[in-house]
């Protein structure tokens, strides 16, 4: 069985991790959108609301 201790590390692991994802995918969106308006070729159609965290 998995201690206390134990589970808040890994919980907190997870967290980082997700955390990690979001940025790396925040940070990929953004250096896409100078080349869309260059462009004129939007790469995401969504309304900018639905584009910001829920959480």
């Amino acid at each position: 069985m998995i201690s206390n201790s134990e589970m808040i590390r890994i919980r907190r692991q997870m967290q980082r991790r997700i955390r990690d994802v979001v940025a790396e995918r925040r940070r990929a969106r953004q250096m896409e959108a100078p080349v869309a308006d260059l462009t004129g070729d939007p790469t995401d159609t969504r309304p900018e609301s639905s584009l910001a965290p829920t959480a």
